[in-house]
């Protein structure tokens, strides 16, 4: 049996290469690999002692050769493939280990000029690949080193590797060259090409959106069904997951997780994270229905639940802190779907034992002080499936600070009526539009979603505050869109509101403006809206 063995990142390639060895396989390798497996006293034979042909062009050509695809592609069940490999001297390569050159991180490093990019698409590597997967009733071929381990226990079991494990090898292959390809349309599609700057160190500028888009995505797992149960449905993730995204917890207990169950958690994932005080979020029917910041998880879960009891019933619970034992309690006496937090106590495990279909989720919460919306846990771009189409956008990742307000009314709002206008806008950025959301003391009162009218959403609001016994008297009210007429305005103060916040912009805001002077309430300007359809 031979192998090929030629891999740019070397993570395990030498104990790999050395129990080949000692299994009988003879070695053929190229440039550094080779180099590295001969320094570490492995007997290896250079591709060009094969070929009978030096790498030339800096390596860019050694191994586009028919001594190298022949003994790739040829079918070994076929006299006529064989009689051909011993009519030119062709000896059959059963065993393929390639990664290619590392072209996602060179691009991803600020500053990457065009020609590091160029220099970084493999040609050799996939072109190998390629013939060794399709071929792969005879061959097997390693793209990455966690398949080593598999790939070793069967070869010292059995001697070789059972088509089952060579097929999946196989598809993980055209998967991997897939997204490597993938890569390399994103970042070309999306460079901005300068002539006359074109240089060795040229950094090109480059747009935001390519010329194609190529997103890659792996498959988690199958879905009992999709949105309804005629419908059905699979969960995937992006290659690389951003830390503290929803696809990176980990299910400690209950039921399979349902596609609403996942499309809900994430609006109540995504909400509760944004916050720094300890916070709990209630969604249901993606919208949140309750959402409270406390002293901790108890406090925060007691305040968030007074919002809508109703509502909570059945609802996806996401806390931004450890659920203990106190906060488990008080949680496991409605009826939940789903409870996510970046942890939970043994006292708190042992509660929800009891509830066996309760499904949890350990997710660890993104680090702090992270750049970019990928370190921050965030989606960079957001995307909308339409009929034949792909709707892109970046992501809604805009934050709102004090020095961002503009007071536009007569009255100014307090300090605390600041804070509460600041929570409900950061509330209202995860309600579907049209949003209203009332809150106070860091807390919701109420929750008006997804209704074709402003002012309808603002009564909805006012029935839920209603039905759950709060009281909207002095509460700080968020909209996500700017008010068109008074009448909006008016239907909140009436409920009990003294400041509200808005993003302004409407043809009408002096007249709005004017109507919460006239009605004695505060009124600033976001300048940014939050539709969230």
């Amino acid at each position: 049996m031979n192998a090929l063995l030629s891999v740019s990142d070397k993570t395990g390639i030498v104990e790999f290469a050395q129990a080949l060895h000692a299994l009988g396989i003879k070695l053929l390798s190229t440039g550094g690999t080779a180099k590295l497996l001969a320094d570490k006293g492995l007997p290896v034979t250079e591709v060009a002692e094969v070929t009978q042909f030096p790498e030339m062009l800096d390596g860019r050509v050694k191994t586009l050769h028919p001594k190298v695809h022949g003994g790739l592609l040829a079918r070994r069940e076929l006299p006529a493939h064989m009689a051909a490999l011993k009519e030119h001297g062709i000896d059959t390569i059963d065993l393929l280990v390639v990664n290619l050159y590392p072209f996602e991180a060179t691009v991803a490093k600020a500053g990457c000029t065009l020609a590091d990019a160029i220099e970084n698409i493999d040609i050799g590597g996939p072109a190998m690949v390629r013939s060794a997967a399709k071929n792969w009733k005879d061959v097997g071929v390693i793209t990455s080193a966690d398949q080593y381990e598999a790939v070793l226990a069967e070869l010292k079991a059995g001697g070789k590797l059972p088509d089952k494990l060579r097929f999946a090898l196989s598809v993980a292959a055209f998967n991997r060259i897939a997204q490597y390809d993938g890569a390399i349309s994103d970042y070309l599609s999306s460079v901005t090409f300068e002539e006359e700057k074109l240089s060795e160190t040229y950094v090109p500028a480059r747009t935001q959106f390519p010329g194609q888009s190529n997103g890659i995505f792996t498959k988690v797992q199958d879905l009992r069904y999709g949105e309804n149960s005629h419908q059905q449905a699979a969960l995937y993730r992006d290659l690389h997951p951003a830390p503290g995204s929803l696809v990176t917890g980990v299910q400690l207990q209950g039921k399979e997780l349902s596609y609403n169950n996942i499309a809900d958690a994430d609006a109540a994932w995504e909400c509760v994270k944004s916050f720094d005080a300890a916070a709990c979020v209630i969604v249901k029917h993606a919208n949140p229905c309750g959402v409270a910041v406390g002293l901790d998880a108890l406090d925060a879960y007691s305040k968030a639940f007074q919002t809508d009891p109703t509502s909570a019933f059945g609802g996806i619970i996401a806390f931004n802190r450890v659920v203990d034992g106190a906060a488990a309690a008080q949680v496991s006496k409605q009826f939940v779907e789903v409870l996510m937090a970046p942890d939970f106590t043994a006292e708190a495990l042992e509660i929800f034992k009891a509830k066996a279909n309760v499904r949890l989720l350990k997710i660890a919460l993104p680090a702090h002080g992270g750049k970019t919306d990928w370190e921050r846990g965030r989606n960079a771009m957001d995307a909308k499936r339409i009929g034949s189409g792909l709707l892109l956008q970046t992501a809604d990742n805009h934050e709102l600070s004090l020095i961002d307000l503009k007071v536009v009314t007569q009255k100014q709002p307090t300090l605390e009526e600041m804070e509460d206008l600041l929570f409900a806008w950061k509330v209202a950025k995860y309600v579907k539009s049209n949003a209203i959301v009332f809150c106070k003391g860091g807390m919701t009162m109420g929750v008006g979603a997804g209704q074709m009218s402003r002012l309808d959403s603002a009564r909805i609001a006012s029935i839920k505050a209603s039905h759950a016994g709060l009281t909207l008297q002095g509460t700080a009210v968020a909209s996500d869109a700017f008010f068109p007429f008074r009448d909006g305005l008016d239907v909140v103060v009436d409920a009990g509101a003294t400041c509200v916040i808005q993003p302004g912009g409407s043809m009408r805001d002096n007249e709005v403006i004017d109507a919460a002077n006239e009605r004695g309430v505060a009124m600033v300007f976001s300048g940014v809206r939050h539709f969230r359809h």
